[in-house]
């Protein structure tokens, strides 16, 4: 039986999982690497700890599958976030500046005359999440690195970028369109990297990856490295392969992802599908066709969880806010904007920043805590109104995974804000599955048809709350949003 192997390069730590033919688990590893926080709204990595983490649970997988054909490998990764290394050494040359980074607000600013252009190009928003003002700050705050990229010393990459060219040991710097389209840099309708853009930002193209299709061959594993060679066979930005793993290649299929962030998106065809408030994105190219998509990128999700244990030791693991909050029959007034980054979709204030507001004498522990996990659906109804306005199309169910969809309290007032099912699967991570079912297909272990198959509901959950008592949820969360606009 092959097995297909999936790097699941995350923000916050690297994952690696084994899939049979029947898209079951015969081994995983996980690992977690730091965050890096060197002054507020700026977001590092250290880029040998992404390698180190994910080869550890690459061998860590291989090791348990030692007599077993590998397949294919695929990959997934956090979006955006900008890695420069030297082309002959690999070496580099900084920390890499991570998606949720706020560092180039001011850049973005003086760049606004040029913004609707930009959108129109690329169909993203002008914003620090992106990666090109990250590239040009690189350019601007390393000594000699300029010169270094003018005369093609080094080279540029997203997380997928970098694991690719350290599997291979140097010998593929490639890219695919999915992670190529976040960067500022490419056109979507050309699908080609653009010379205004690049003359704008200030990029070198001596810096940037060839861009592949989604699925097909990127190149092999070094068996230095792996101890055989594997071919690696696709990539897709996390939140693509999510949309993959939950069917999205279907008709009015919405997803969202509950991760460090939040990810609402849904296909949109071989049309780029226009919107004043959402992101136009590349979905995947398959079959020398390329789908679009159009997503709500919603910075904070359950990092703000993270934030509440780690930051203000309000609780040890973000699991037992299920019971903090059912331990309660109302919020009680109490909401919690988690704009800790600014925020994304869709208001894209990257100047907002996080409050908690409503707080009397009787607000307790519990009260915040389930503000937090109240404020992962609002931003996500948030995200479905402006959804539903542009694809004219009603929302009647919601596909999700992530690590959060295990709380059940989320899930159900999830439903009950949306007024519509929220279906979860049995596999919450699709995100690795993803990565793992398009490598497949490019080497022929599924049809498209048998990955549908293989995707299995856990629970639906049905709304339950009255309209009255929904309606007076939002319309006091979006009193506390407008509150933290134009914070800085």
């Amino acid at each position: 039986m092959s097995i297909v192997l999936a790097i699941d390069a995350g923000t916050t730590g690297n994952r690696v999982m084994a899939f049979d033919e029947k898209g079951q688990v015969v081994a995983k590893a996980y690992y977690e690497f730091p965050q890096i926080f060197p002054q507020p709204g700026w977001v590092e990595h250290d880029p040998e700890q992404i390698w180190q983490t994910t080869l550890k649970a690459l061998n860590e997988v291989l090791d348990a599958l030692a007599d077993q054909e590998i397949a294919a490998i695929g990959i997934t990764n956090q979006r955006e976030t900008t890695l420069i290394w030297d082309r002959k050494t690999g070496e580099p040359v900084a920390n890499a500046i991570v998606w949720q980074c706020r560092r180039t607000t001011s850049q973005c600013q003086s760049l606004k005359p040029h913004a609707q252009a930009i959108k129109e190009k690329t169909g993203l928003f002008l914003d620090p999440y992106f990666s090109a003002t990250k590239i040009r700050w690189l350019l601007d705050h390393v000594d000699g690195l300029e010169q270094r990229a003018q005369a093609g010393d080094v080279v540029f990459g997203t997380v997928d970028s970098w694991l690719l060219w350290k599997l291979t040991e140097g010998k593929v710097h490639a890219t695919e369109a999915s992670n190529a389209s976040r960067t500022l840099c490419f056109n979507i309708h050309t699908m080609q990297y653009d010379d205004a853009l690049l003359d704008l930002f200030g990029v070198p193209k001596a810096l940037l990856p060839e861009v592949k299709p989604s699925a097909g061959l990127f190149g092999e594993t070094s068996a230095a490295i792996t101890k055989r060679r594997i071919p690696i066979m696709g990539i897709l930005g996390d939140q693509q392969a999510s949309l993959f793993a939950q069917g999205g290649w279907e008709p009015g299929v919405v997803k969202n992802t509950y991760g460090t962030g939040l990810f609402v998106m849904t296909a949109t065809g071989q049309q780029v599908k226009d919107s004043e408030r959402l992101v136009s994105t590349v979905a995947w190219t398959l079959d020398n066709q390329t789908t679009y998509a159009l997503e709500a990128s919603i910075f904070i999700g359950g990092s703000c969880l993270q934030w509440l244990r780690d930051g203000l030791k309000l609780f040890k693991d973000a699991s037992e806010t299920e019971a903090m909050a059912q331990s309660l029959s109302d919020n009680e007034g109490v909401y919690f904007v988690p704009a800790l980054s600014g925020l994304g979709a869709p208001h894209w204030d990257p100047t907002a920043r996080g409050l908690i507001a409503g707080i009397t004498r009787g607000t307790k522990t519990e009260h915040i805590a389930r503000a937090a996990l109240e404020a992962l659906a609002y931003q996500t109804k948030d995200a479905v109104e402006v959804m539903q306005q542009d694809t004219q199309q009603r929302l009647t169910r919601l596909r999700v995974d992530g690590g959060a969809v295990s709380n059940d309290f989320l899930m159900q007032f999830q439903a009950d804000m949306l007024g519509a099912v929220v279906e979860r699967p049995e596999m919450t991570e699709t995100t690795v599955f993803g990565a793992a079912a398009v490598a497949g297909l490019a080497a022929g272990v599924w049809k498209k048809e048998e990955l549908a198959v293989l995707r299995k509901v856990d629970k639906e959950f049905h709304p339950q709350l009255e309209e009255d008592k929904r309606t007076q949820y939002y319309s006091q969360w979006k009193r506390a949003v407008e509150r933290s606009f134009n914070w800085v």
